[in-house]
């Protein structure tokens, strides 16, 4: 079992993202921002190697306007040597991988042009795992998308659109239920027929339950059922409600005592959890 944080280490000096408007986003400026984030998430992979954590997200803006104006940017070139030796200091430190895109990432849309920019930035995040040198273990995880005022026909159109993905980012491809639309019931019936593994979030389920009945364990169980060999062990998130924000905001830190009574629960399961 591994506990790993999501993109930032306000501790580490000078592991920060920069990026830029797109106004000027020009080619020169564009080859420089990569080239420091990627200096960036270097030193988050060894600060995560000296501290033994094992499970990391690496953000979505590691390489600006990576799906759009960056796309066809040959930053995989430029930075090949340094693309690899992060890749190989992860993998030799058995380090666990994964990539968020936002919530601008809607691959059930009824709309052609955000489903081929959602593709598109699917593409893109599959590319950086990929250069990388990192196998369909590292995921990328994504919400189902939006309702549309017909859930039954949302779900269908997700499975759909999936389909014609590539390989590279079906592979990695795991589902996570959200806090509004999709509950965790929803999100395993689509598992089914993508054949996808599911991501269990546990604060989500708690603002946006199928069944109140059921527990957190009952869940994870289910979704465990949804994960091979090839994906690695199952991985879910943990989070905790912030108290003056909306219901599915996260809180700011972690209360200790609350997490260690979940992770009791997960005792001697291989499980993989996001902070």
């Amino acid at each position: 079992m591994n506990i790993g944080y999501a993109c930032l280490a306000l501790g580490v000096p000078g592991s920060e993202l920069k990026s830029c408007t797109l106004k000027n986003a020009q080619e020169e400026r564009l080859v420089s921002l990569i080239g420091h984030n990627l200096d960036s998430l270097n030193k988050l992979i060894d600060y995560n190697i000296r501290s033994g954590i094992k499970l990391f997200r690496i953000s979505s803006d590691l390489i600006p306007f990576g799906s759009s104006v960056a796309e066809d940017l040959p930053w995989q070139d430029i930075y090949a040597e340094t693309l690899t030796s992060t890749g190989r200091k992860i993998l030799d430190a058995g380090m666990r991988v994964s990539m968020h895109p936002g919530q601008y990432t809607v691959l059930n849309s009824r709309d052609r042009t955000v489903v081929d920019r959602a593709r598109r930035d699917l593409d893109y995040h599959a590319k950086v795992l990929d250069c990388l040198g990192l196998g369909p273990r590292h995921k990328i995880v994504l919400h189902v998308g939006g309702v549309y005022g017909d859930k039954r026909q949302a779900l269908k159109r997700f499975v759909s659109h999936y389909r014609h993905l590539d390989s590279a980012v079906q592979s990695r491809l795991v589902l996570e239920n959200d806090d509004r639309s999709f509950h965790i019931g929803d999100v395993l019936e689509t598992a089914m027929s993508t054949g996808s593994p599911v991501v269990y979030d546990n604060l989500h389920n708690a603002v946006n339950p199928v069944d109140k009945s059921c527990k957190d364990l009952e869940w994870i169980t289910r979704c465990r059922e949804t994960w091979q060999e090839d994906d690695g062990c199952q991985k879910i998130h943990f989070s905790q409600q912030h108290p003056h924000k909306r219901p599915g905001a996260h809180s700011d830190s972690i209360r200790i005592d609350a997490f260690l009574d979940f992770h009791k629960q997960l005792s001697g399961e291989g499980i993989d959890i996001m902070l």
